[in-house]
């Protein structure tokens, strides 16, 4: 199949897909009007009638019951203020499913621990008051998808945490192996110094199969994301706003490219602004979805902390990287550190820490098989020092007498297979294989 009809052939799935939204969009507006109709013709005709009133009860129940689903319903319990993920959690244990949500009395609703009258007449006043309708509609012209905790590609780490957002609104794709996410956090004002660290962080662990994910701030953020997209690999940019904003405005064609190699989400809704309230949020985000926080500039105020901080909470390895201990920008960082985050210089020190975390079969392939040669060129004296190795301990002197090279040729050798990051040297010159 030639490049053209390959590109035909996709426009066409895509044409077909966009057709089937539409019937199926029409078919529910066909199914609203004709019960809306009944309903009203039983208002006619139920003046005072106490069974046509319950007849009439019915229907509207029934004419819910099909018009909204599970996943619409969970997207107008994410619109109603006041409700929250944790309340979420509660009326779920109780109703089951959250179209009966919305389809409970007020009386039925303040049975459920922590909702009280005021929270229970939003819900069930959620008609009035949040536009269910135009969201869906925003949400299909947008192109972007709603996930939520009963889909399998809800990011199973943030399912962990105490109040998993509702919904989660996503501009390209989460996948499984996300997994193995960590993510790289600091400040929006930087020097080249956390510029570059957190370039060059990101890049080596998106190399290696681990997905970086940030905030899409300027700054530390904006640089992570870029070290992982010229990778190749993989990341995830976590907005405090509607999935619909750019903040801020210049990262626009960042977020596209994002999108396109990983994915853009939120939990807010379409055309939600940042405020001082929605970062935190966006923060617990960040943190409850990935392995290990790392924290590469931060002054004593920077909202990278409040991030760190969520992730002790949900049990999660925090790293910082050491700056100039005259640089405000640099004394979040130390304070981390005094604290018990581990000092980061590079991403070995946050691989290492993962062999423990990572399940077996959660590690990046490159960390699955330590006789599985990763995908490099190596020269031959790369080779043969290679081969000297394993996961044991070896001395320089045990590798040199083993490879049968000249000291000067193994130390080259050495130096570029720790660059390739395939051996990893120990304290008092001992060098293993990376498991």
């Amino acid at each position: 199949m030639s490049a053209n009809e390959m590109n035909v052939h996709a426009n066409s799935g895509w044409d077909n897909r966009r057709r089937n939204l539409r019937a199926r969009a029409e078919s529910k507006k066909e199914k609203r009007r004709a019960g809306f109709q009944k309903i009203a013709h039983l208002l006619h005709l139920a003046q005072s009638s106490h069974e046509d009133n319950l007849k009439l009860a019915h229907v509207a129940q029934t004419l819910f019951a099909f018009t909204v689903d599970s996943r619409e319903a969970f997207i107008a319990l994410n619109l109603i203020e006041n409700v929250g993920p944790v309340r979420v959690r509660h009326l779920l244990e109780h109703f089951g499913e959250p179209a009966a949500i919305l389809q409970a009395s007020s009386t039925q609703l303040q049975r459920v621990p922590g909702i009280g009258k005021e929270i229970a007449e939003s819900i069930g006043n959620w008609e009035k008051t949040i536009d269910l309708r135009g969201e869906l509609d925003r949400i299909e012209k947008s192109g972007c998808n709603v996930v939520t905790q009963a889909d399998e590609n809800y990011p199973e780490l943030l399912r962990q945490i105490y109040d998993p957002p509702v919904v989660l609104y996503v501009k390209g794709a989460l996948l499984a192996k996300d997994k193995n996410a960590v993510a790289i956090v600091g400040s929006r004002m930087t020097t080249h110094y956390g510029v570059e660290s957190a370039r060059k962080l990101a890049h080596q662990l998106a190399y290696v199969g681990v997905t970086v994910v940030s905030g899409g701030a300027r700054g530390i953020d904006t640089a992570a994301h870029q070290g992982a997209l010229l990778s190749k690999g993989r990341t995830i940019a976590v907005l405090g706003t509607g999935i619909n904003l750019v903040f801020p405005a210049e990262n626009v064609e960042l977020f596209e490219r994002i999108a396109a190699q990983g994915a853009v989400i939120t939990q807010f809704p379409f055309n939600r602004k940042a405020d001082k309230q929605s970062f935190p949020i966006r923060n617990r985000i960040v943190a409850g979805m990935t392995l290990g926080t790392v924290v590469v500039e931060a002054n004593l105020t920077s909202g990278a902390l409040i991030t760190a901080g969520m992730a002790v909470e949900n049990g999660r390895q925090v790293f910082a990287v050491p700056g100039r201990i005259d640089s405000p920008r640099s004394k979040g960082c130390h304070d981390l550190i005094k604290k018990g985050a581990k000092l980061c210089e590079g991403a070995e020190d946050i691989l290492c820490e993962f062999e423990y975390l990572f399940p077996a079969s959660n590690k990046p392939s490159m960390l699955k098989d330590a006789t599985e040669m990763p995908a490099f060129t190596l020269s031959v004296n790369e080779q043969s020092v290679y081969d000297t190795l394993s996961n044991e301990e070896s001395t320089i002197d045990e590798v040199i007498r083993h490879s049968g090279l000249p000291p000067s040729t193994v130390s080259v050798a050495l130096l570029g297979l720790e660059m390739k990051r395939l051996i990893r040297q120990l304290p008092g010159k001992l060098f293993v294989k990376n498991l």
